[in-house]
């Protein structure tokens, strides 16, 4: 898959303790209701094969929306919610129903800005260079490589 301009898009790999520790503990804690720092499991139903596929994520709110932002990236995740337009935020037995709506990049600086505010001790290695002090144009030269989805519940 590559972008407008024929390059691939920005993606950066989870190592092996990564996804040790963030899909495997992580999804065991937020399994049993247990969710440090507000982290939800987000499910969405594959692109290809219609299954349910689930990944820890940060949803983040900020002036009365929520968001998902992917930090790593256009990951599988955010290609198969680009795909389906909707998914589930779980955590132990409650789940959340929700529609997607991608931003356009020259809406992402603020929600970029907050998102590192609250979660840069976590994520802020994918963001290179930039963080919750950059610039709007500095996060706007950025904004293409980190999807955002503004998330709203269904119903």
């Amino acid at each position: 898959m590559s972008g407008p301009t024929g390059e691939r898009p920005h993606y950066k790999e989870a190592g092996a303790l990564t996804r040790l520790v963030n899909n495997r503990v992580m999804g065991w804690l937020l399994g049993r209701g247990i969710s440090p720092a507000g982290a939800r499991m987000l499910a969405v139903r594959g692109r290809t094969s219609g299954q349910w596929r689930t990944t820890p994520v940060n949803p983040l709110a900020l002036r009365g929306a929520r968001y998902l932002v992917a930090p790593r990236g256009h990951t599988q995740w955010v290609r198969n919610l680009r795909a389906a337009g909707s998914g589930e935020l779980r955590i132990g037995k409650r789940v959340e129903r929700f529609t997607a709506v991608e931003l356009p990049d020259g809406e992402k600086p603020p929600v970029l800005r907050a998102y590192l505010e609250k979660w840069q001790w976590e994520t802020g290695m994918f963001f290179e260079g930039v963080d919750k002090r950059s610039t709007d144009e500095e996060l706007l030269a950025v904004a293409g490589r980190h999807p955002v989805f503004r998330i709203d519940p269904e119903g």
